[in-house]
């Protein structure tokens, strides 16, 4: 069988391809549906993947090879499940400057295994040629800025790995903040509970995205538990913000992740950057969080302090925990349905991280949240549509409140109407504006209604 991909990119076929051959492209090209899944440890030019699909299971081991005459990427399988896998990507002129990325895939296994993959391929390079289409414009957009050295905090985390890919893949160079005893290249230590950071390997950081505190959804909120997210979000924002104050060269920016728990319960009051606080333990925590990173301000750092909404994400958070009772037929809505989720799509975080990043008319509070909240009775009939499964099994609110106690309150039952007004302003472009569509790309789920890619699939006779 082979597959052929073709769709356009807006850059040049040589940056198209620069791109494409960047280890963190591999990471942000393979999807998040779970038949095929890159083991995070693999690098350089010979990636493992782990492929569940049918009756084909096991290592995929890959070997990467470029070729100048035409300039092509070559992937061949060196071990594995399949009697064949070979992809070449190559890119064509397109007018304006732009580019046509194809791919074109040969497989071959046992024919019953082979019309097993065949709709998961069509659905996989269909998701891939979108990721690409959207970070090559993303990346595009800052083309004529210089490249960054860039600190992350929460680097491991389900934004942070996914942000460090984007920029590394962009050209920019990532530090990671660990708490690991011995960090390798590329790594800095520090550890927020003893006030311990390396400052010298900061030193000459273009800017820095603090990401780390404790979930807010791991467990009932115990007076040690609540204690344990403040201190984390608190101790960890103050050691940065100090320590980049006192640098000879500190960073130009400090994006500080906060979220919209800052604005309390608000039913159905429009909230955008210049509302005010609420109440509550989260409208509490977010508040001393934001003011944690008053010493960088001082210092001449520009802070933009993100206020981030109930993240969309196959591989973590709030939706993923979602999957399973909704994948089994029961799932359905959180007490009466009406409160309001404002959410956002994980890669139009990244995104949004990047243009807080680059765009120095941003500082101070940013709603990252997508233009449109969703009720959660329409999030959870959208969520069910998209999985093709019944979401009408309901959960009472006394029973959240009995099971979570203040958490459920908080977190499950209360909602807000909170636009993105500055990023709206900034010209920011979401990709994933849409609660289905959005819902679709974070699942590696193929739109109906929007097509990227033109796909042809050949079956040999």
């Amino acid at each position: 069988m082979r597959l052929t991909a073709r769709s356009p990119v807006a850059v040049s076929p040589a940056a198209a391809l620069s791109w494409c051959r960047r280890p963190a492209a591999l990471r942000r090209l393979t999807p998040p549906s779970g038949w095929i899944e890159l083991l995070r440890e693999s690098t350089g030019d010979r990636p493992v993947f782990h492929v569940r699909a049918g009756a084909l299971r096991g290592r995929l081991a890959i070997e990467r090879s470029w070729a100048d005459r035409p300039p092509r990427l070559v992937e061949r399988q060196i071990e594995g499940p399949f009697s064949r896998w070979e992809q070449v990507t190559t890119a064509e002129p397109r007018g304006a400057g732009g580019a046509t990325l194809v791919d074109e895939v040969h497989v071959a296994c046992r024919l019953a295994s082979e019309r097993c993959i065949e709709r998961r391929l069509e659905e996989q390079y269909d998701w891939r040629h979108r990721v690409a289409a959207g970070d090559l414009a993303r990346h595009a957009r800052f083309a004529d800025r210089a490249s960054l050295v860039i600190a992350v905090s929460g680097a491991s985390g389900l934004v942070g790995s996914s942000l460090a890919d984007f920029l590394e893949a962009g050209g920019q160079r990532v530090l990671r903040l660990t708490r690991g005893a011995a960090p390798g290249p590329g790594a800095v230590r520090w550890d927020p509970a003893a006030g311990v950071i390396d400052a010298e390997a900061l030193a000459g950081v273009d800017a820095v995205v603090h990401l780390a505190g404790e979930s807010v959804a791991g467990g009932r909120w115990t007076r040690a538990r609540k204690e344990a997210i403040r201190g984390s979000r608190l101790e960890g924002t103050r050691l940065l913000a100090e320590t980049l104050a006192r640098l000879e060269r500190p960073p130009a920016v400090l994006v500080q992740a906060s979220a919209i728990g800052y604005y309390g319960d608000r039913g159905e009051e429009p909230l955008d950057e210049s509302s005010a606080a609420g109440s509550g333990f989260l409208a509490e925590t977010c508040r001393e969080w934001e003011a944690a990173s008053l010493a960088a301000e001082q210092a001449g750092v520009r802070v933009v302090r993100l206020r981030i909404g109930v993240v969309l994400a196959a591989r973590g958070g709030a939706l993923a925990k979602m999957l399973l009772p909704f994948r089994l037929g029961l799932g359905g809505r959180l007490g009466s349905g009406k409160q309001l989720m404002s959410w956002i799509a994980l890669d139009d975080l990244v995104g949004i991280v990047q243009h807080a990043i680059f765009d120095p008319s941003l500082s101070g509070a940013v709603n990252a949240t997508a233009p449109t909240a969703a009720r959660n009775v329409e999030f959870t009939r959208v969520l069910g549509a998209v999985l093709r499964r019944p979401a009408a099994l309901p959960v009472p609110a006394f029973a959240l409140r009995l099971l979570f106690g203040e958490m459920g309150r908080e977190l499950l039952l209360a909602g807000a109407l909170v636009r993105p007004a500055r990023l709206e302003r900034a010209g920011f472009r979401f990709l994933h504006a849409d609660l289905e569509s959005a819902l679709r790309f974070e699942l590696g789920l193929a739109d109906p209604r929007t097509r990227t890619a033109e796909i042809r699939i050949d079956r040999p006779r």
